[in-house]
Parts: structure tokens; C-alpha cells; sequence
């Protein structure tokens, strides 16, 4: 067998080359990093902004059936071309009308790419959490306990001693006898380091090709014309939030493109449609999903609890999905405040985002939150700081503004009426919304 190039390792997750930059959507400060790109590209020639690949128009439609197919087929070099060539189509430039990306025009493919997830992730968990074999201690001095399949693994021939009447050195022989049986009897084709089973080089390219499949599935759903099938699709929906679900194990690419597709996909998605009668592959409830989200929201990494924060904002104004997210209010809006607390300006904008929909719609969010006075500090801070986003500082003061409209919150918010005298004489005019229902 030939040995196989390091460099070709990297198949379809783009080998030794560093990969162009993603269009990864900006959590929060949205307009601060679109300022920011508009001032770069004003000032740099559009020659020097790198080379640019066209795809012919016809491409997609001419090959298809072969893509699916690739993908489908497990070869190494044909599911390299098909990813490759996949995330060319997916990848969208600013100007690029790319239409032949639509997954409605390539039947299977998404299910194909769902696929070589689900293979990776049968193999993915570490040999270190694998479950070991543990040493029998309970009736070591007999042969035969009578559970699994030792009593057939003596073979007919071997003769059973008389017990009792055996010395601990026969007894040793007839356990040394039996496990040299069992392992001559056993099925070695089943076993974790047999002939069709994977080593840690292949392993690695499994990883890497479910990596470049989710990163096709996220630059899809980041098409308006995809939006609708994902959001309905149950196998992609479930693969991605177990993926998610199983963050602390998991690869972190894969589980950051699995975030950000749910995030996309957020104003189509219904949570109920864990529990419709769709065939489904994995079995995730609408509680898993929900839980697997509020793991993510705890996450240390600023992306994953960006990204969470700003899924929850979208759903809970969803009413088919506001009763699954109610259960978990008190601690949402408990970490959404704490986030408010890191001096991360994209960590604030989604923190404020997700507690302007949750004080919205949620009246005992809105009394919890008035009677917690670090909360209510927090989102001042962010009002007169000020945060560099605008639009952030105006939904923190409608948020203060929320607060207010309601008359059981007055008492508690007449702490701040200081803070509030000086907002309102403030130049900003944004800033005169929280003082006005407190005046």
C-alpha cells in the first residue's frame, strides 16, 4: 500500500494551506465590523484584495448526480473532489449571485453530507472514554459464573474440573486455558483495532471530511433560498444539535459551524418539529435541544455563548417555541447578565440583544431582573460606557424602558433615579428612552 502523503491529509479541510477567511457572521457588533470592512476596502485597490474563482453557471447542474454520488461512494479522493468542489459552491463573495448552491437543485445532497457527519460521529468518541475491561474478582476460583458467553468460550473439548476439588494452581491453568480459548473464539473483526476498523490517520481524515461537510452545511445556510429546507429537514436539525449537545468532546470547528448554521436558521425554526411525526434519526426532544443550547450559552468560548445568546434571543419571540424556553428563563437571563460583565464589545451587543426579546415577551423576567440591582447596574454600564454600537445602546435602554412600564418595578428602580436624571440630560437622544417612563 502506498504510504500516503502528510500534505494530502488535509483532503477536503484544505491541506497545509491556510484556509481563506469565513464568511462568519459577526455576533453583536454588527455594523462595528462592517464599518471596519467598508473602511479597508476603501482604502485598498479592488487588485489587491486576492484571486477570486468563478464557477461557470452550468457547473452545478452538469454534475450533480456525481457530487452526491461522490460523497455518497466513501472513497477518499472522490469525497475530496466532492467537498472541495461543495465548498466552492457554498462559498459565497460579496458580490457573488451564486444560485447554483441551492440545495433544492441537487436532490440527496444534503442527506449525503448529514451522512459523513453521522459516520464520524460513530467513531468520534475518545478511546479514553471508551468503557475498559475490568478484571472479574467475584467467583475468580470458578471456571464457569454463568454470565456472557464464557461457558462457550471453554469449547466443547475442555473438560470441566470437579470443584472443590482442584488447588489454586489448576484453577490458575483452567483461567489461563479458558482466556486462550475465548481469544482464539472471539469475533477479531469486531474488535476496536481490527482490519476494518480505522487508525488514528484515518480517523484524523474522517474528522476532517465531517469538518468540511459542516462547513458546506453552515455556508448553505446562509442562503435565503436554503433557509426554508434546512429549518424543516429533522436529520440535519438533529445532527446538529447533537453535535452541540456533545461540545466538550467534540471537534471545536464542527461544533462552532454547528452553531452558527442553528443560528441562521433560527426565525424558521420550530422545536416542535422534534416531536412530529418526520422520521427521525437520532432522537433528539425539544428539552435536549433546549438543554444543549443553555450548555453552550455556560461555554467559556466567546463564540459558542455569542452565538447561543443570539439564538435564544431569535426563538423565544417565536410563540410555537416560547412555552419550551420558558422552563429555562431564570438561568438565561442570569448568565445573559453575567456576559454583560466581560469586556468583550460582540459578547455585550448578543447578551443585550437576546434580554431585549426576553424582557419583551416574558413578564417574570422583566420583575426578576429590576430586582436584582447588579443586573440592572450592568445594563446601565453598557448605556454609559457608552458600547460603540448604537443600536446596542438603544435596545439596553428600551430594555431599562421595559423595566420601568411596569408598576411593580417602579419602587425598585427609584434607586436609580440619579442614573436616570443623568441619562436624560444626556446629548445622546437614544438615551433619553429609559428615562422617560422613570420621570
Amino acid at each position: 500500500m502506498q504510504k500516503r502523503e502528510q500534505g494530502k491529509s488535509g483532503g477536503a479541510a484544505g491541506g497545509n494551506a491556510a484556509p481563506p477567511p469565513k464568511r462568519g457572521r459577526p455576533f453583536g457588533s454588527t455594523a462595528a465590523s462592517m464599518a471596519s470592512a467598508s473602511a479597508a476596502d476603501s482604502v485598498a485597490p479592488s487588485t489587491l484584495l486576492g484571486p477570486s474563482l468563478q464557477i461557470h453557471n452550468s457547473f452545478s447542474e452538469q454534475n450533480n448526480r456525481r457530487i452526491v454520488l461522490a460523497l455518497q461512494s466513501g472513497l477518499k479522493s472522490e469525497l475530496t473532489w466532492a467537498l472541495n468542489t461543495l465548498t466552492l459552491l457554498s462559498f459565497k463573495e460579496k458580490d457573488d449571485m451564486r444560485k447554483d448552491a441551492c440545495l433544492a437543485k441537487i436532490p440527496g445532497l444534503l442527506d449525503a453530507l448529514l451522512q459523513i457527519i453521522d459516520d464520524w460521529r460513530d467513531i468520534a468518541l475518545p478511546k479514553e472514554l471508551r468503557k475498559g475491561h475490568r478484571a472479574r474478582t467475584l467467583g475468580a476460583n470458578s471456571v464457569v459464573t454463568g454470565f456472557g458467553n464464557e461457558y462457550e468460550a471453554l469449547g466443547t473439548n475442555t473438560l470441566l474440573p470437579q470443584l472443590g476439588l482442584g488447588s489454586g494452581s489448576s484453577a490458575t491453568e483452567l483461567t489461563g486455558q479458558k482466556n486462550t480459548s475465548k481469544r482464539r473464539r472471539s469475533e477479531w473483526w469486531l474488535d476496536e483495532d481490527g482490519l476494518f476498523n480505522l487508525d488514528d490517520e484515518g480517523r484524523a481524515e474522517k474528522q476532517q471530511c465531517a469538518v468540511a461537510a459542516s462547513n458546506i452545511i453552515r455556508n448553505f445556510s446562509f442562503m435565503p433560498e436554503n433557509e426554508i429546507a434546512m429549518a424543516q429537514h429533522r436529520h440535519c436539525l438533529e445532527t446538529v444539535f447533537q453535535c452541540i449537545e456533545d461540545h466538550i468532546i467534540e471537534d471545536e470547528e464542527l461544533v462552532t459551524n454547528a452553531i452558527e448554521t442553528i443560528v441562521n436558521l433560527a426565525p424558521l425554526l420550530d422545536l416542535r418539529i422534534f416531536s412530529s411525526p418526520k422520521p427521525s434519526y437520532i432522537k433528539i426532544t425539544e428539552k435536549r435541544a433546549v438543554q444543549a443550547i443553555m450548555g453552550m450559552l455556560g461555554s467559556s468560548v466567546k463564540a459558542w455563548h455569542c452565538a447561543a445568546a443570539e439564538f435564544l434571543g431569535r426563538m423565544i419571540i417565536n410563540p410555537d417555541n416560547e412555552p419550551l424556553l420558558l422552563p429555562f428563563v431564570p438561568q438565561m437571563y442570569k448568565r445573559l447578565v453575567d456576559i454583560l460583565s466581560l469586556q468583550a464589545f460582540d459578547a455585550q451587543a448578543a447578551a443585550i440583544g437576546a434580554l431585549y426579546n426576553l424582557v419583551d415577551v416574558n413578564m417574570d423576567c422583566r420583575l426578576k431582573l429590576a430586582s436584582e440591582r447588579w443586573a440592572v447596574d450592568r445594563i446601565l454600564k453598557v448605556i454609559k460606557t457608552p458600547h460603540p454600537v448604537p443600536e446596542v445602546c438603544r435596545k439596553a435602554a428600551m430594555i431599562i424602558e421595559h423595566l420601568a412600564s411596569d408598576p411593580q418595578n417602579r419602587t425598585s428602580l427609584l434607586a436609580y433615579e440619579n442614573a436616570f436624571a443623568e441619562i436624560l440630560f444626556s446629548d445622546a437622544d437614544w438615551r433619553l428612552l429609559c428615562a422617560e417612563d422613570c420621570s
